[in-house]
């Protein structure tokens, strides 16, 4: 009896990584893929609208990376659904619902702070000014393609949780510690963004998903706060040139 419990237990674990592998292979090919099919795909765009290709840039840009994630997250969610036990990777009771939910908020108030300390770090030690040009530069593609916000603000981060906080911290805290499978996962999270001034930034927030998963051995905790973080971010980028322009204003008049 025992040792059919090991070989049964075997077999899990070895299901577990098969499906830990492949969803990570699909997020791979996913950032990869643009190098042979962004270009067909906006001489398709050109043909449907008729735009010159500097017009349909931004567009072709937006809607790829729209239908690439969500394609890879589709993926990602029926590979996971086949292993019903993937997401447990811990023992004891997993936290409620409700208190899932709360930790998520209180999450992205974790990640907000945590960034403001990463700035002022990384100003005052490291001379590095404030402002990503990788957030800019994705949030511009969403002005030119609003169906890219889905992909920033939905798609984006639960696939993330999915491969850097599920796949590669969940597999190492399993063999490893908190501490050893925070920092690799975080680190390979900050790498992937290719924001290399604001690793540092990254980092952090890595860090802080990873505690939430780890605090509630939920990983709907770190989706939340992700979702929200990048949310955040999204609105604070669209509207920041009214919002300068509106507290110019009030200047004015004060």
């Amino acid at each position: 009896m025992e040792r059919i419990l090991i070989v049964t237990n075997f077999q899990k674990v070895k299901k577990h990584k098969k499906t830990g592998l492949y969803v990570l292979l699909i997020y791979i090919l996913m950032q990869i893929s643009g190098r042979w099919l962004l270009l067909p795909f906006h001489a398709l765009v050109q043909k449907i609208t008729g735009l010159s290709p500097e017009q349909a840039a931004p567009i072709t840009q937006g809607w790829y990376i729209a239908l690439s994630f969500a394609i890879a997250l589709i993926l990602s969610l029926i590979l996971t659904s086949r292993d019903k036990d993937f997401w447990n990777i811990y023992q004891g009771k997993k936290e409620t619902i409700p208190l899932t939910i709360v930790w998520g908020i209180i999450g992205f108030f974790l990640v907000f702070f945590g960034q403001m300390i990463g700035a002022v770090i990384e100003m005052t030690v490291f001379g590095i000014e404030g402002g990503s040009q990788n957030t800019a530069d994705i949030v511009a593609l969403a002005k030119g393609a609003p169906i890219a916000i889905l992909a920033i603000v939905v798609f984006g981060p639960i696939l993330e949780e999915f491969v850097f906080r599920r796949v590669i911290f969940g597999s190492l805290v399993q063999t490893t510690n908190f501490w050893i499978a925070a920092i690799v996962s975080a680190i390979f999270f900050a790498l992937i963004h290719f924001d290399f001034s604001h690793i540092l930034l990254y980092t952090i927030c890595g860090l802080i998903f990873a505690f939430l998963y780890h605090k509630t051995k939920r990983i709907w905790t770190s989706i939340i706060a992700h979702i929200m973080l990048n949310g955040f971010v999204t609105l604070i980028q669209f509207y920041a040139e009214p919002l300068q322009k509106f507290l110019e204003e009030l200047e004015k008049m004060q």
